[in-house]
Parts: structure tokens; C-alpha cells; sequence
């Protein structure tokens, strides 16, 4: 007869089990959990196992920890008050939650992220103890992640039978595990879209599925596309929706002009960028015989074709604005209304909404209407040609011209015209053009000395190829024309708000809000202005206005303009889309909204939907329901800049790719612990300057002097100084651009 084999007692210690099971209950504290449940959770069976649970439940039970609710079933004894926030994450895997909680954001551990991503909303506690200054939390849940797709490059496991997705960007600390039959046909080294489905309790990495291939790395359309999908931006129209688009009726009817203020025979024209596709806006001018001008705003009746309810508007809503690119525009309405019916092209008749006003010489408003029009669009003007009229000011006056307009004409000359050639314009137009200048420049004006803030940004554009390669830098600048339009355009957004804002009883509209500075981001930029010699006054919001204005005047052809314009900006709030009116800050009004580009822009659609309900006398709308919208359009307003701003950045990395052998004089725009970024004065180009590739010395960061101090030459690299650089290294696919320090530049 056999011995029956004494089974050995099994010594698999779990390792972490207090925290383990505190985490396990405080994730999920308002469930209880057996024994058995946790050991699932934690994929143990065996009896030690189990024992080893049974006795650290009892244990922490014993220490009050966590509590018996019934028999065998236990509960954490939640004694912790538990907070929301958004993850904002940083290198390395740690992150800050910011918290309306807390003053200062809340350091997050790695080991305390608990899955939670870069934008998750997420509920944490915080520590009694601080990390560097700063309260320390853990994440206990994720109440809602910020995004379930993300681009990044594949790699193939060699025996073919997983893959791993490395995403883009540096705010993603982790890669993303895709099996084998969910790659989509996807090769190693594609970029992919990826699609987060589940994160399993013991796995490192989610698992995801490939939604789409986008291409190889580096490649121009890849990396545009890839700039869409990041931030779940359509590349194209749904083919139901184009086809829906395609068969409305976009004709100008005697039925639908007789319901309109016919307004076809007062002179009106366009301005607008030299390569426009989509006209939004017209003015028309007309001297009426009591001295008064008549000035027309109109713009495209874009809900008169964008019908509620339809799957075209659903489509327009979801994407809420156009997003510009800097080789496309991807629309938010096809191609037949955005470029065709709604667009005010010259020489044909179109449906507008439009804000009509008659003033005075000193721009003053003496009467105003609003409502549907038809008008037809005399002429087109680039800003160039309509800059050219303005410059040859000086051998055109009078109003009595404008009467009787005669045979005198205006040159344009053939660098600025749009077909390329000279050509002469009538006195009428010429004349009109003059005028409305003159009325512009007095509005701006006063809005300047009611303390609005004038932001004359430079825009970097590009000279793009047949193959969309950059072969050119330039800067975009606002001159008069635009200024003119501008001008015209704010009235009208502010006199529509102003009409229903000033309704009683109070009428749900959606505003343009934009709110005043932060102090603590204000005396921030005080202090970097400081090293360039400039002062802020921050007495009051009136001083502060005038003497950010004169600040951005004093930098004006600087080295350092866009460096300070930059700062300045981001001192500002954003400004966003709501139903609850603060005013807007920067423009020093009380009441704003967006009514001008319903082309490009869904909340100047709603706008103009409330504007006509409320002309018709309807009741006040569902504020709720339009509140939610406006958020809606506030967030994707904010991909779209982020979008345009990363396209940008890759195109100024193509840009330096051609350029990899040449010094180039740039200021420093930021300082950190890791390094110097530097800015390109020519071409705007930024860079990173690494502190380990700074070899003539030991440097250290000086907070204090936003600087980089040599340990023992003393050496100092600071925020603003000019300095001489080459390119290290161009990254296309993670935008990201290298410099080497040349050395400090010495002026002549």
C-alpha cells in the first residue's frame, strides 16, 4: 500500500495585500466584497491564498479600517473627504490634478495615477503631506475619460500574435496592447488610430483596436490626418450627409425674396483674404439724403438651408466650427454650402441676415434693424486691394462724390490685384471704401479708449509647393482693411447681443463671454516684461487694460514682440460660448456675441436661429439645452486650435529639415530645469536647446531669473536673450525640433 504524498503547505506570500484590499474597497466604497471576490480580483485560488485574505480582512476590520457590513462581506470605512478634478499629466508617468478644491493643482504620484489619463475628470483624496511645495493626492476612480482614441505608431510582436501601440505625444505615459486580430490589416511602423476597450485590473497597458491605418510616419497626408484624428476631428463628410447636402434647394425664389428686406441695389462688397473660398460677410454703404450713411452687414443666411432636426445639422453641430489647417480647411458645412449657396461670391444674388445701421460722421448709430435680406455683391476685394485704395487716400474726399459718383477711378495695382493684373475701380466703390475706413478707425478708437485690448498677433503662414512642402515663411499682419472689417463686424456682434441681452424679461441667447486677467498671471508677466525694461500698472482694470496696451505698442517691431505677445495672451482668460453674460474683457464690452460666420462657426448659426425667433416674438428658449451646446462649441473651438497650432509646429519642423546647416539668431522664449527653448527671429520657428548637450559647463535653473546659470563660469543663458543656433534634430512625428547652442549673439 502507497503513502499517500503530504501535500507541502503552499508559502506564496501576496505581497502589498493591506493596500491591495484598501485600494480594491475604497475604488468601489459604496460595494461590499467577500473573500472570495477579491481573490478573483486579485487571480488567486489556492488556500493559502484565501487564508492569507481572510486574515487581512479581520486585521484591518480589528484596526477599523474597514468594516463588517454583513456576514463575511466588507466595506471601507470611509472617513476620507473625496474631491473631482482633471488630470493634467507630466513627465514620467506623475501628473497634477486641478481641482476648483484646491488653490494650487495637486501633485499625483505615478504609482497613485490608478489608470487615470492625460484630461480624465477623476475623484482623488489628498494627502496631509506635501511633494515639493505641493499637496500630494491618490486617484479612487475615473468619473470620465477625456478622449478613447489616440494615434501612434504600431509595433508587431515578432511571433505575429500581439502588437503594441506607441502613442504620439508626451502626455501619454503608457503604451496600448492590441491582439493580433485587431490590428485592421495595420504593418509594423504604421500610424494608427487607436481605440482605448478596456484596462484589465492587472494589466499594465490597456487593450485597444486599431480604427484606422493613417499611413507611414513622416509622410506629409499621414501626419495631417494623424493631427485630425488626435483630437477626433473629421477628415471628411459622412456620404449620407453630402448627399443630403446635394439636394437642397439652393435657388433665390420671387416666393422666399418677397418675405426678405430686398437690399440688391445698395452698393455692397466683400473683403476678405486673398485665398478665400467662402464669403461669410458683405457691406453695403449709401449716403442717405439726411447726411446719414446706411451701412448693411450681411451675412450668409446659413440657417436658411441648415434646417434643425436634419442629419446635416446634427453633422454641423457635432463638428461646431471649420478647422484650418495649414495646407487645408476641413469645413464644417460641404462644399455646396460653405463655397457655394452661402457663400456672398461677387456677381450673384444671395439670402443674408443682416445688422443695418444708419450713423453719423462720428460713427455714432442713429437707428438700427435686423433681419433676413437678399442682396447681391457688387465686388470682391482682397484685404491687399481695398489696403491699396486706402493708401492712395490722399486724391479722393468729398461726400458729394459719393451723390454723383463720375468717371474718376482708383488704381489697383497689379502686385495686390487678384487676377494679376492692373485694373481701375469706380469712384463709388473707392469712395465707400475710404469712408467706411474713416468710421472704422473711429470705433476703434473709442473701443480702445474704453479699455479694450488690442492683440495685433503676428501669424506665421507658409509658401507651400505642389507637394504642400514649405518653401517659404511669412508673416501675416493686420492692416487697415482688415481692421475695417474687423470693426464692422465687432458692431454688429455687439449691437445683436446688446438687443437681446437688454430684453425684458431676460431671453436665453448665447454670449461671447471672456473674463478678466488672473492677478497672480498678471504679476507673473510683470515680472518677465521686467527683464526687457517695461512696467505694468495693476491698480485697476482700467489701468491694466491701458497699460497692457501700451506694453504690446512699446513691442511692437522688438525682438522680443513675439515672445511678449505670447506672454501677454496667455495672461488673458479664454474666452468661450455661453448663456450667462459676463461681458467680454478684451474687446471692453458688455454685451458680446458671434453672429458674423455661420459658415465656419455653429454658434453664430444659433444665433442667428434665436435672433429670428425672437424677432417673430417667441418665447424665451430652453436655457439648459442651449447651455450645453455652447459648452459643446467651447470645447471643440479648443481642438481646433490645437490642432491648427500642431500643424503649424510640424510644418515649421519640415521648414528647418532644409535648413539643418545654418546658424540662426533667435531669443530665448522659455526656461526650464532641462533646458532653453528658443525662438528663431526670422521665421518663428521654436526649438529646444537640451542642458545636457550644454557641455562648456555645469548649468543650473535659477527660477528666480528665469535663467540657465554656468556653475563655474557664471555664464547666464536668461528668458530674452539673443542667441545663436543650429539644428540638432527634427522629429516630424513627435514635433518636435532640436537645437544645439551655438553661443550668445554679439551684436554689431
Amino acid at each position: 500500500m502507497t503513502k499517500k504524498k503530504k501535500r507541502k503547505p503552499s508559502h506564496n506570500r501576496i505581497s502589498n495585500l493591506t493596500n491591495t484590499i484598501l485600494s480594491i474597497l475604497k475604488k468601489e466604497r459604496t460595494k461590499t466584497f467577500n473573500y472570495k471576490q477579491i481573490a478573483a480580483i486579485l487571480g488567486v485560488n489556492d488556500a493559502s491564498s484565501r487564508n492569507q485574505i481572510i486574515k487581512k480582512l479581520q486585521q484591518l476590520k480589528a484596526k477599523q479600517e474597514i468594516e463588517e457590513v454583513d456576514r463575511g462581506k466588507f466595506k471601507a470605512i470611509v472617513n476620507t473627504e473625496y474631491h473631482t478634478g482633471r488630470v493634467d499629466m507630466a513627465s514620467r508617468g506623475s501628473g497634477y490634478i486641478i481641482s476648483d478644491d484646491f488653490e494650487d493643482d495637486v501633485y499625483i504620484a505615478s504609482n497613485n495615477m490608478n489608470k487615470a489619463l492625460h484630461g480624465d475628470e477623476v475623484e482623488f483624496y489628498a494627502y496631509k503631506r506635501r511633494k515639493r511645495g505641493k499637496l500630494e493626492g491618490e486617484i479612487t476612480s475615473i468619473i470620465k475619460r477625456a478622449k478613447s482614441e489616440y494615434v501612434g505608431v504600431i509595433q508587431i510582436h515578432d511571433k505575429k500574435n500581439f502588437a503594441f501601440v506607441i502613442p504620439d505625444g508626451n502626455k501619454m505615459y503608457t503604451d496600448i496592447f492590441v491582439p493580433i486580430n485587431k490590428i485592421n490589416k495595420a504593418e509594423d511602423g504604421d500610424k494608427v488610430l487607436v481605440s482605448l476597450e478596456d484596462w484589465p485590473e492587472k494589466a499594465d497597458s490597456p487593450h485597444g483596436r486599431v480604427l484606422k491605418v493613417l499611413g507611414k510616419p513622416g509622410e506629409h497626408n499621414t501626419e495631417i490626418h494623424a493631427i485630425l484624428a488626435e483630437y477626433g476631428l473629421p477628415l471628411e463628410f459622412p456620404h449620407d450627409v453630402e448627399e443630403f447636402a446635394n439636394k437642397i434647394d439652393t435657388t433665390i425664389t420671387k416666393k422666399e425674396i418677397a418675405k426678405r428686406r430686398d437690399m440688391r441695389k445698395d452698393l455692397t462688397l466683400t473683403i476678405d483674404p486673398k485665398d478665400a473660398k467662402d464669403f461669410d460677410d458683405a457691406l453695403s454703404f449709401k449716403v442717405l439724403d439726411n447726411g446719414l450713411f446706411e451701412i448693411g452687414i450681411h451675412i450668409a443666411d446659413v440657417s436658411h438651408y441648415l434646417q434643425e432636426n436634419t442629419i446635416l445639422d446634427d453633422e454641423a453641430y457635432e463638428r461646431a466650427t471649420s478647422v484650418y489647417l495649414v495646407d487645408r480647411v476641413v469645413p464644417m458645412l460641404p462644399e455646396i454650402l460653405s463655397n457655394g449657396a452661402c457663400s456672398l461670391r461677387p456677381h450673384e444674388e444671395k439670402y443674408t441676415f443682416s445688422a443695418v445701421f444708419k450713423m453719423n460722421d462720428k460713427a455714432e448709430i442713429k437707428d438700427q434693424w435686423f433681419g433676413r435680406t437678399v442682396t447681391y455683391s457688387d465686388a470682391r476685394f482682397a484685404y491687399e486691394e481695398a489696403q491699396a485704395i486706402i493708401e492712395q487716400n490722399t486724391t479722393l474726399s468729398g461726400v458729394e462724390v459719393l451723390k454723383n459718383p463720375n468717371k474718376i477711378e482708383v488704381t489697383i495695382p497689379k502686385e495686390v490685384s487678384l487676377t494679376g493684373k492692373q485694373y481701375k475701380t469706380t469712384q463709388s466703390v473707392a469712395q465707400a471704401t475710404l469712408k467706411l475706413d474713416e468710421l472704422a478707425k473711429i470705433m476703434r478708437r473709442k473701443r480702445m479708449s474704453s479699455g479694450a485690448i488690442s492683440f495685433d498677433k503676428v501669424e506665421v503662414k507658409f509658401n507651400l509647393d505642389d507637394n504642400a512642402n514649405p518653401v517659404g515663411v511669412f508673416f501675416k499682419t493686420s492692416k487697415d482693411a482688415n481692421k475695417l472689417i474687423e470693426e464692422f463686424m465687432l458692431l454688429a456682434n455687439k449691437k445683436v447681443a446688446e438687443f437681446i441681452g437688454k430684453q425684458n424679461p431676460k431671453k436665453t441667447f448665447v454670449y461671447r463671454v471672456h473674463d478678466e486677467p488672473d492677478d497672480s498671471k498678471l504679476a507673473a508677466l510683470q515680472n518677465v516684461v521686467g527683464r526687457f525694461g517695461y512696467k505694468l500698472n495693476l491698480k485697476d482694470r482700467k489701468t491694466v487694460a491701458s497699460s497692457l496696451n501700451n506694453l504690446l505698442k512699446e513691442v511692437d517691431g522688438k525682438k522680443e514682440q513675439n515672445l511678449v505677445d505670447t506672454l501677454t495672451i496667455r495672461t488673458m482668460s479664454k474666452a468661450e460660448y455661453t448663456t450667462h453674460n459676463i461681458g467680454h474683457y478684451g474687446l471692453a464690452f458688455d454685451y458680446y456675441t458671434h453672429f458674423t460666420s455661420p459658415i465656419r462657426r455653429y454658434p453664430d448659426v444659433m444665433v442667428h436661429r434665436l435672433l429670428q425667433h425672437y424677432l417673430d416674438k417667441g418665447t424665451s428658449a430652453n436655457e439648459a439645452i442651449y447651455e450645453d451646446k455652447c459648452n459643446h462649441s467651447s470645447n471643440m473651438e479648443n481642438l481646433a486650435t490645437k490642432a491648427e497650432r500642431d500643424s503649424i509646429k510640424y510644418m515649421q519642423i519640415r521648414f528647418m529639415e532644409d535648413h539643418k546647416n545654418e546658424n540662426f539668431v533667435g531669443v530665448i522664449s522659455g526656461v526650464t530645469d532641462w533646458g532653453i527653448y528658443v525662438e528663431i527671429i526670422e521665421n518663428k520657428c521654436e526649438g529646444m536647446v537640451s542642458v545636457r548637450d550644454m557641455k562648456d559647463d555645469h548649468y543650473a535653473f535659477d527660477e528666480d531669473h528665469y535663467a540657465l546659470v554656468g556653475k563655474n563660469s557664471k555664464t547666464m543663458y536668461q528668458l530674452g536673450d539673443e542667441v545663436v543656433v543650429k539644428v540638432k534634430n527634427t522629429d516630424l512625428v513627435k514635433k518636435h525640433l532640436d537645437f544645439t547652442l551655438i553661443g550668445k549673439h554679439a551684436e554689431d
